[in-house]
C-alpha cells in the first residue's frame, strides 16, 4: 500500500513537472514571438511601418485569401519592397511561428511561385508570379502580456497568428497551396512543396478495405475549389465519409498522420493547442471524406472534419497539378474563443463585433 501512494506522488510530481515545462516552453515561445515581430518593426522605416502596422481591432485582421494578389488586394509590406536586414527579419517573424518542417514548407511555396513565373513566361499568362509578392501585416503592439496578432500573405500562402493577453491561440485560419503540385521541368524538378499533405491522405485510404472505402468515398467526383473557400467564418459540414470510430487502431494512427501533416508545420506551442482540439473532440467523431477518383494523377479532393476542427484539400485543377488546403477552427479562427474570454474578463465597453471576431 505505502509504495502505491509513493509511486502515486512520484507520477503526480511528474506530470505536475511535465505541466509547468511545457508552460514555460508556451511562454518562450510567445516571448520569440513578440521579440520577432518587435525587431522586424524597428527595422522599418515611418512609412514602411504604416503600411505594416494595424489596430488589433481593424478589419484588415479579417481580411484573408489564397488567390492570386491582382484579385485580392493585399495590404501590409510586401517583402520585395524590404531591404536585406528587413527581410532577415521578415523570416525571423515567420520562423517564429513555424516548425522547422512548417518553415521549409512554407519557403517551398513560395519558391513554386517563382518557378511558375519560369513555366509561364511568355504564355501569356493571366497573373504575375513573383516569389517575393507576399505581405507582413503587424495587429496590436508586439509586447509581453499584450492581444496582438500578425500575418504573412500572398498566393496559396495565408498564416494567420494570434496572441490574447500574451496567451498564444490556435492562429487560424491556414491556408496553403501549391502550383505546380509537382514541379514538372527544370532545376526543382519533382520538387512537391505539400508532398506530406497528399502523401498521407493516400496511405490512410489505401489502408481502408473495400467496406471501408464505399463509406469514405461519398462522390466520384471532387468539387472545383476547397468547399469553405475563404470564408470568414467557418461552420461544421455535414459529417459525410467514414468516422474514426469505424477504423481499427493502426487506421488510427495513420488518420492522426494525415492530421499532423497540417498541425506538424506549426511552431511547438501551437501545434500542441491544434492537437488539444483534435483530442478533445475524439477521433472517434472525426470523420475522412474523399471524392474524385483514388489514382495518381486524376482530380482529388479529402476533407478531414472533427467536432472542433475541419481540414479541406484539393488538386483539382492544372491536369490536374494545383493544390489548395485549409486548416480551420470552428471556434477559433483569428483567436475568436480566447477574444471572448477577454471581453468577459476585462468587461470593456466594446461588443466583439468591434474586434471583428464574429
Amino acid at each position: 500500500m505505502q509504495g502505491s501512494r509513493i509511486a502515486l506522488l512520484a507520477t503526480a510530481v511528474a506530470l505536475s513537472g511535465t505541466v509547468v515545462l511545457e508552460s514555460l516552453q508556451r511562454q518562450r515561445d510567445v516571448d520569440v514571438m513578440a521579440a520577432a515581430a518587435a525587431n522586424f518593426l524597428a527595422s522599418l522605416s515611418s512609412e514602411q511601418r504604416e503600411q505594416a502596422t494595424f489596430g488589433f481591432d481593424s478589419e484588415e485582421r479579417s481580411r484573408h485569401h489564397f488567390i492570386p494578389p491582382e484579385v485580392f488586394e493585399r495590404h501590409g509590406l510586401v517583402y520585395h519592397a524590404m531591404t536585406s536586414e528587413q527581410k532577415v527579419r521578415a523570416l525571423d517573424l515567420l520562423r517564429s511561428g513555424l516548425s522547422q518542417q512548417g518553415y521549409l514548407t512554407a519557403q517551398q511555396i513560395m519558391e513554386v511561385e517563382g518557378i511558375l513565373g519560369v513555366i509561364v513566361e511568355g504564355e501569356g499568362r493571366q497573373f504575375a508570379r513573383d516569389q517575393d509578392a507576399y505581405w507582413v501585416s503587424v495587429f496590436g503592439t508586439p509586447t509581453a502580456g499584450a492581444t496582438w496578432g500578425w500575418r504573412w500573405e500572398g498566393h496559396h500562402l495565408s498564416l494567420h497568428f494570434t496572441l490574447v493577453d500574451g496567451a498564444m491561440t490556435i492562429s487560424t485560419p491556414t491556408f496553403l497551396g501549391a502550383n505546380p503540385a509537382t514541379v514538372p521541368s527544370g532545376p526543382r524538378r519533382g520538387l512537391r512543396a505539400m508532398k506530406a499533405q497528399e502523401d498521407a491522405a493516400r496511405e490512410f485510404l489505401a489502408s481502408l478495405d473495400t467496406e471501408q472505402r464505399e463509406v469514405a468515398i461519398f462522390d466520384d467526383v471532387a468539387p472545383a475549389n476547397v468547399v469553405t473557400g475563404a470564408e470568414l467564418v467557418v461552420d461544421p459540414l455535414d459529417p459525410i465519409g467514414i468516422p474514426g470510430s469505424a477504423l481499427s487502431l493502426a487506421q488510427q494512427g495513420q488518420l492522426m498522420a494525415v492530421i499532423d501533416s497540417y498541425v506538424s508545420i506549426m511552431a511547438g506551442d501551437i501545434a500542441a493547442l491544434r492537437r488539444e482540439a483534435v483530442s478533445d473532440g475524439g477521433l472517434n467523431d472525426t470523420y475522412f471524406a474523399w471524392a474524385g477518383p483514388t489514382e495518381r494523377g486524376e482530380v482529388a479532393y479529402y476533407r478531414v472534419q472533427g467536432p472542433y476542427f475541419l481540414i479541406e484539400f484539393d488538386n483539382t485543377q492544372e491536369d490536374p497539378n494545383h493544390i489548395h488546403a485549409a486548416f480551420r477552427d470552428f471556434d477559433g479562427d483569428l483567436g475568436r474563443d480566447l477574444l471572448r474570454e477577454h471581453v468577459v474578463r476585462s468587461h470593456t465597453p466594446f461588443q466583439l463585433a468591434d474586434l471583428n471576431v464574429d
